[in-house]
This record gives structure tokens, sequence and C-alpha cells, in this order.
């Protein structure tokens, strides 16, 4: 009798334990000293908030490649998220960098106002943060590192909305960074290419990134983490990054796949990257109206004097980016690994595409504009694009010109995964269509830019108006699991998920519909997707040609 009481008491911790997960250790070793993480409001995941990745870009560090840390005696505490990188003296931006739901009235805040969740921005911004729910370092959990939106000149990394508690719950480390902005992150000039060593000056944001993946090589297996197994990922503008980030020579070897939200290389829609030369002279010329003759006296410059410095993004630079990345894609020159992508009905409701089209899309679109804008951009396939949305009337032109908007970035997000299954990697597409409630209401922008983050990362709290129901909840439940699914094992299927079919075929492939039904695509959109298709086959004939 004795004995069975022992046994059974054994049986009852045993089944209690397996309710309450080990933790990784509170203080972790890596390269450069100790840390010390803190718990989540998930009780098996700790997270490790302001770790820096790079030596502060400041003074002589402004506009160089990232420098390394240096080492720290003692514990250093992980509790705090590090400031957000600033884009130069004014911020902003567009594409994903809001923490506020998209499209939503400015909430009346609380009183009291409770302290900030992040610093105020600063030049010394380049921290990241992991949230793990491994027990030990011996795990080998699968990687994904986040890489926010914000139009190269907003977000961060430890925003709300990218909390990675949730997602780290289900199996992977999550990594979140902050990358330079701006003036800050993608300024040009002919003396930085001359003092950079490899003839080249601009996407120093993009080398943060590329430099954040080093650290992840060196350092994540202390945090559980499997460094040969990484995902990156991104929306918008980080999405753009992303896709160089699979065409870049500097980037091979970091990681194993790729999740693209609405953003490609080229942007969302498609276009030509700014070449280096542009981009140098646009900084000669930014630079001499500021009365600056040198880089070392600009650097000298405190940062709000920073005025009307030219920076737009990335910068086909003939080192970090060789060529236009579409080239390098067109010849399959880009990174060999398995690519998730996507986009949203709604992308035009942001304001993303202009022309009227959208959100702030400044004066009504009529027909004529309509009808302009598709001259300007298409050329002599101009009738055709206006014949394809059958705009006659103005009154039918701004409808038209928001469904283009969306069908162009889906067939962007498209061509892309059609990309890497023809060097032989696994691709699957998705077609975002759940309009968020917002305030107990339907989102008045629907589906629009921006409104999937929330579901791929299982996380209600990451926007402050967002109010879910059961559809809500379910699917969330439903895409988080396929992200992780893909992060895993680079595809997103799992038990009690719809069947996701690989994409591999322009005209013949199937996306999957993730909205209030989660189900694959009756028909693809063969007529819209033809159509833009060949204008890039033309685009690509002018591509790097001057």
């Amino acid at each position: 009798m004795k004995r069975f009481v022992l046994i059974a008491v054994a049986a009852a911790v045993v089944v209690a334990t397996t309710h309450v997960r080990a933790m990784i250790s509170e203080q972790v070793k890596i390269d450069s000293g100790l840390v010390a993480g803190i718990a989540s409001g998930q009780p098996s995941v700790r997270v490790f908030k302001g770790i820096p990745f790079a030596a502060p870009p400041l003074a002589e560090n402004r506009w160089k490649a990232p420098q390394p840390v240096a080492k720290w005696e003692g514990v250093r505490k992980a509790d705090a998220f590090g400031a957000p990188c600033a884009s130069g003296p004014a911020g902003g931006g567009r594409g994903g960098g809001r923490g506020a739901a998209p499209g939503a009235a400015a909430a009346t805040p609380p009183a009291p106002v409770a302290p900030p969740r992040e610093p105020a921005r600063s030049e010394d911004c380049l921290y990241l943060n992991v949230w793990t729910s491994a027990n030990n370092a011996n795990d080998r959990r699968p990687v994904m590192l986040w890489i926010y939106g914000g139009g190269f000149t907003g977000g961060s990394g430890g925003l709300a909305w990218y909390d990675g508690e949730n997602l780290a719950s289900k199996g992977p480390v999550i990594v979140t960074i902050n990358y330079r902005l701006g003036s800050l992150g993608f300024f040009a000039h002919p003396e930085l290419a001359k003092e950079s060593g490899h003839n080249a000056a601009g996407n120093y944001g993009m080398m943060d990134a590329i430099a954040a993946l080093q650290w992840v090589k060196k350092n994540i297996s202390a945090f559980g983490g499997d460094p040969s197994n990484v995902t990156i990922a991104g929306e918008s503008a980080g999405a753009i990054m992303v896709g160089a980030l699979v065409g870049s020579p500097l980037a091979k070897g970091l990681f194993n796949r790729a999740i693209a939200q609405s953003g490609g290389w080229m942007g969302l829609t498609m276009g030509r990257m700014t070449p280096g030369q542009t981009a140098q002279a646009n900084g000669t010329k930014t630079m001499e109206a500021l009365g600056v003759k040198t880089i070392a006296e600009l650097r000298a410059k405190p940062l709000n004097e920073l005025t009307g410095l030219s920076a737009g993004g990335l910068i086909v630079d003939g080192y970090v980016i060789p060529e236009d990345v579409s080239l390098t894609f067109q010849n399959g020159r880009q990174n060999a690994v398995d690519v998730l992508t996507g986009s949203n009905k709604d992308e035009a409701n942001f304001g993303v595409c202009g022309g009227g089209g959208g959100r702030g899309g400044g004066a009504p679109m009529t027909a004529e504009t309509f009808k302009a804008n598709a001259q300007r951009k298409f050329g002599e396939a101009a009738d055709d694009y206006v014949k394809l949305y059958g705009v006659t009337t103005d009154a039918e032109a701004q409808p038209a010109n928001h469904m283009a908007c969306a069908d162009e970035i889906n067939w962007n997000m498209r061509q892309w995964a059609v990309a890497q299954a023809k060097g032989g990697k696994k691709a699957y597409t998705y077609f975002f269509t759940r309009i968020p409630t917002l305030n107990g209401a339907p989102s008045p922008n629907g589906a629009t830019h921006t409104a999937e983050i929330s579901y791929a990362w299982n996380n209600p709290k990451g926007q402050a108006t967002q109010t879910w129901n059961d559809v809500d909840i379910k699917l969330a439940d439903q895409m988080s699991s396929y992200w992780v699914n893909f992060i895993t094992k680079g595809d997103p299927n799992g038990n009690g998920l719809p069947k996701w079919p690989e994409y591999k075929d322009l005209m013949g492939g199937r996306v999957m519909i993730l909205g209030d039904t989660v189900q694959v695509e009756t028909a693809a959109p063969t007529a819209k997707l033809s159509f833009y298709q060949a204008a890039f086959q033309r685009l690509l004939k002018t591509t790097g040609t001057n």
C-alpha cells in the first residue's frame, strides 16, 4: 500500500510538472558579457531586452558600418528596451512603424499616463531583444529575426506590436532588432564611399541588420536557439529589406528562410532601385545646402542640425547591394532560401500607392488622372491597363486605383515566391482578407496594409484599439501556427491546419486566403498577373542601364 501511494505521488508530480516548463537561466553569457533577462507574461518565456549588438553609431561611427560592441564586466540588466533609432531631426514614417492601429483615431491617454514602453529616439540605438521558451542552451530551437516596417524613417523592434512572447511560447526563439533610419541609415556621399574601402555609401541600416544576423550566429545558442536554423522576417519596409538581404551576397549563409509581408526589394509595387551615383549626387547637394564641406564637419554636428539631408532607403551601392536586386533575381543569383510571402486585400487604404487611391492620397482620382498615371507608369500598355480595370467614368476611377494597388502588390509577392521555387526552394504565398475589429467595430480601412501583423504574431494586445472576437482569435492561432511551422521546417503545414499548397507557378499556383475562413483560393487572377508580369519584363530591359 505504501509503495502504491509513493508511485501515485510520483505520477502526480510528473503530471504537474508537464504544465510548468522550466525557463532558460536568468543569466546568459554572450560574447560581450553576461546579460540578465526577466520573465515575460507567458509562464514559459523569458525575455532579454536592450542587448547591444554593435557599438553606438555616434561621432566617428556615424555613417560607418556597425562596429564591435565593447565588452562589459559583471552582469548587464536586459530588462528594458533600448532607444529606437532616430531618423534625423524629424521623426515619423509610414509603412508599419506606428504603434497605434492604422487608420484609427488617436485614443485619449489614460490618467495617469503609463510610463513609455521605450525610451526616446536616439542615435545610440543598435539594440536587439530576445524572447525564448527554451529550457536550456542545448535546446536548439528555430530562430526568427524580425525587421520592422516604417518607411525606413520610423518603427522599432520594441513596439508592443512585435512583442514576441506568444510566438516564442509556440517554440521558436524570437529576435527583434533596431536599425538606423532616414538620413542616419541611408545617407550617401562620395567621401563616405571613398572611406568605406568598398567604394560604397549608404545602406547603413541594412548593414545593421546583417550585423544583427552575425550576432545571432555567434550568440543565439546561449538562449537555446539554433544558429543554423534562422528565418528573417519583416513587413513593409522590413519586407523590402528582407528582399534585399535575400539578394545580397553579404548575407549569404546567415539565414535559411525568409518571410515577407507586404513588400519586396522593389518596394510594394514594381520599380527600379536607386543607383548609388544618384544617391551620392543627392547627398552632395543636400550637404552643400547645409553649408558643410566635409563629412568630418557633418559628423561633428548635433543631430538637430542635420536638417534636409537626402536619404531615400535602399541603394544599389555596388557592395551590400551589388546591382538592382531585380536583376539578381532574374538571373538566379539570389540566396537560395525558402520563402513565405503575401499581401493584404486593402493595401491602398494605408496610402501606400498614392494617387488618390487611399488614405492620404491627395486629390480625388478621376478617370483622366487614372489614365495619365497609367500612361506614365506603363507607357504603351496604358490602354490595356485602363481596360483591365474598366475605368470609363470618374466614379469608377478611385475604386479601380484602390484595387490595382493591391493587385500589383499581390503580383509582386507571388513573383518573388516563383523566383525562389525556380531555384529549387520551397515557396508559399498568402492573401490576407480579414477586416480587423477596432473598438468593437470593423475597421473602416478594411484589411489594410499592416492589418495582418497582429495575427501573425498572435498578439491581440499589440494595438490599443484592437478588440478581437472568436473569429480573430481563431485566425491568429492558425496564422501564428503557420508562421511557426515555416520558421521551424520551411513548411507552414501542420496538424489541425488547412493544407497550404506550395507556390511554384505564377499563373497556375494558388495562394492561401487568410480571412474569416482559411482556404486555398479558387482561381488565380491570371489576367492581372499576366499584365503585371509583362510590365515587369519591360522594366527589366531598362533596369541597370544607367
